[in-house]
């Protein structure tokens, strides 16, 4: 069985990181990643891939990128449920970065 993904994408906005109860760093992005064909009216269509960094990932990634970077993502695909208020389900489908690549760099004037 193979489960592995490549990304390369834009960030939607900045990430902002977080710390769970057990004291772990995460963030969660989403990239916007063009398609490479052309749809019916002649347009590249863009999808949007929600994607989860954990600890050092996590910390790296916030620190060091902002919204409209581009990026690298090296993960797995995975698939959790979760129950929203009144008793509503939700299937909930996300990358889970094991390596990311920083495409574009700081700009001067920061």
């Amino acid at each position: 069985m193979l489960n592995q993904t490549v990304l390369v994408g834009r960030l939607v906005k900045d990430p902002e990181l977080r710390e769970t109860d057990a004291g772990n760093k995460v963030t969660n992005i989403t990239l916007a990643v063009p398609r490479s064909y052309k749809n019916q009216n002649g347009e590249y269509d863009t999808d949007f891939i929600s994607c989860v960094l954990w600890k050092g990932i996590a910390e790296n990634t916030a620190a060091y990128v902002k919204r409209g970077d581009l990026v690298g993502i090296k993960g797995h695909i995975q698939s959790r449920n979760i129950e929203l208020s009144d008793d509503v389900k939700k299937s909930i489908v996300e990358v889970v970065a094991e390596k990311v690549i920083f495409l574009s760099s700081k700009r001067v004037d920061e």
